[in-house]
């Protein structure tokens, strides 16, 4: 085992501490909080730390770090190296995995799924079944929803808007308050804003 539950609660979550050294984690390292030890596998790098948050049946594995006071709940998977920090959510039956990066006040829920080495951050949400993915990134205020995929170095900032079945890929990049919607298919290095 690579760590046990404290005494310390917060609501009904219980904070948890390292029995061994892996990773950057030492032994006797306080972490955050799960609701159980289904939360947080004992295999793995996979750590919560700070004052972030896992509840549910949601599952933080792998190499992956929850830390700040970020929160994964519902039946979320936070897997691979990924990482969910700052005030970010994952939430639902969202998947987060890869060497992924969601940060700030962004948000992935539903079922949506973020991946490879996908960037989420700023306030920007993905939902529904949207998949983001390859190197691409959803920041500012964007939203990424419906059936949506963001993928191949594509880049969705500001207030912008990708949602139904549209895709936005090959180093296209969506801004402002742009909408891309419908069955619409936005490639190759094209700006719309």
């Amino acid at each position: 085992m690579k760590y046990e539950l404290t005494t310390n609660k917060k609501e009904n979550l219980t904070q948890i501490r390292a029995l061994k050294d892996f990773g950057f984690i030492k032994k006797g390292d306080l972490g955050g909080f799960i609701e159980s030890e289904s939360n947080l596998s004992q295999e793995g790098y996979a750590w919560v730390s700070d004052n972030a948050e896992v509840s549910g049946t949601a599952l933080v594995s792998g190499s992956s770090q929850v830390s700040g006071d970020a929160v994964v709940s519902g039946n979320a998977k936070v897997t691979g190296y990924a990482e969910v920090f700052g005030n970010a959510k994952v939430y639902g039956n969202a998947k987060v995995s890869g060497s992924v990066a969601v940060s700030e006040y962004a948000a992935v829920s539903g079922k949506a799924e973020v991946s490879e080495y996908a960037v989420v951050s700023g306030s920007a949400e993905v939902f529904e079944n949207a998949q983001v993915f390859g190197n691409s990134q959803v920041t500012g205020y964007a939203e990424v929803y419906g059936k949506a995929q963001v993928y191949d170095n594509a880049a969705v900032f500001g207030d912008a808007k990708v949602s139904g079945n549209a895709e936005v890929f090959e180093d296209a990049v969506v801004s402002g308050d742009a909408q891309v919607f419908g069955n619409a298919k936005v490639s190759e290095g094209v700006l719309i804003c």
